[in-house]
């Protein structure tokens, strides 16, 4: 539950706050009568991201019909998933300053076209998040297997983004996005990294990948999932007892390597500073 509600406060806040800006941009130029077509582009997109959720569940459940097809499914899109969130999670760190500008350059060029515009702007804003977010999701409840706790903490997560952003609004609350944003992609890179596993695992299953059955951990006689301790490992890194060296080697190099260049890759090295002597041999040279 704690690992989807996270990606239901992250994503949903993401999404959130596209949606406000908008609103905000057409209350600031006068042009609330373009609020309702804003709300049905809004709508769509949620109503397609969460169509593109069921259609997972239905592909993967009812045509796919040998147990191997649908662990090479599985894994397929657990791995896209990784690969659309972790490019999500860069992408917003990049763009969150120039978002708001983005979205109203954008808003303004569509008011002049007319309604149509105007919703295929909300649309797309909402949709690229919405769809990450649905295979993101499902990949999620995948590798939680059967049980109705990833969908209530995504939910939970998803409502108390909505009431954050109503209050950021509002400017109720103060937050700092910046660095809710670097926390919580720090949290979505380690549930990636489970999700990846699972999917490393899944394709194994499928005889896609080999070495199923080369385990470099194996703790069935010590952690059991029943437990509170094994529930949470489970429920935050995918855990399972027996993990096979592809599993392992998977889950370090994507954690080890995407975490260091999200915490270092941005940042920017200080001005060099000419030292006096530097600049005696710039003037001499010139």
């Amino acid at each position: 539950m704690l690992a989807n509600y996270l990606i239901g406060l992250r994503e949903g806040l993401e999404a959130a706050l596209v949606v406000s800006i908008l609103v905000a941009y057409l209350v600031k130029v006068g042009r609330r009568d373009r609020l309702p077509v804003v709300t049905g582009g809004v709508a769509v997109a949620v109503a397609v991201s969460i169509g593109f959720g069921a259609l997972l569940t239905y592909t993967s459940t009812n045509l796919l019909s040998s147990f191997q097809s649908q662990e090479i499914f599985g894994g397929t899109m657990s791995a896209i998933a990784v690969a659309f969130v972790t490019w999500m999670i860069f992408w917003m760190r990049r763009a969150a300053r120039g978002m708001r500008a983005e979205l109203d350059g954008r808003l303004s060029s569509a008011l002049r076209l007319g309604a149509f515009a105007v919703a295929l702007t909300a649309f797309l804003a909402v949709a690229r998040e919405g769809l990450e977010t649905a295979l993101f999701f499902w990949s999620a409840v995948q590798a939680a297997g059967d049980t109705v706790a990833p969908v209530v903490g995504f939910g939970l997560g998803i409502a108390t983004a909505t009431v954050l952003a109503w209050l950021l609004y509002r400017r109720s609350v103060t937050l700092n996005l910046a660095r809710f944003f670097t926390w919580t992609g720090a949290g979505l890179i380690v549930i990636a990294a489970g999700v990846l596993g699972y999917a490393v695992h899944d394709l194994q299953e499928g005889g896609v990948i080999g070495g199923l059955r080369n385990l470099a951990l194996d703790l069935g006689d010590n952690i059991s999932l029943s437990s509170w301790y094994g529930a949470l490992l489970k429920g935050i890194f995918n855990f399972t007892p027996q993990i096979t060296v592809a599993q392992a080697i998977a889950w370090a190099c994507y954690l080890g390597s995407v975490m260091t260049v999200f915490f270092l890759g941005g940042r920017v090295p200080p001005p060099h500073r000419k030292s006096r002597s530097d600049s005696q041999v710039g003037s001499g040279a010139a």
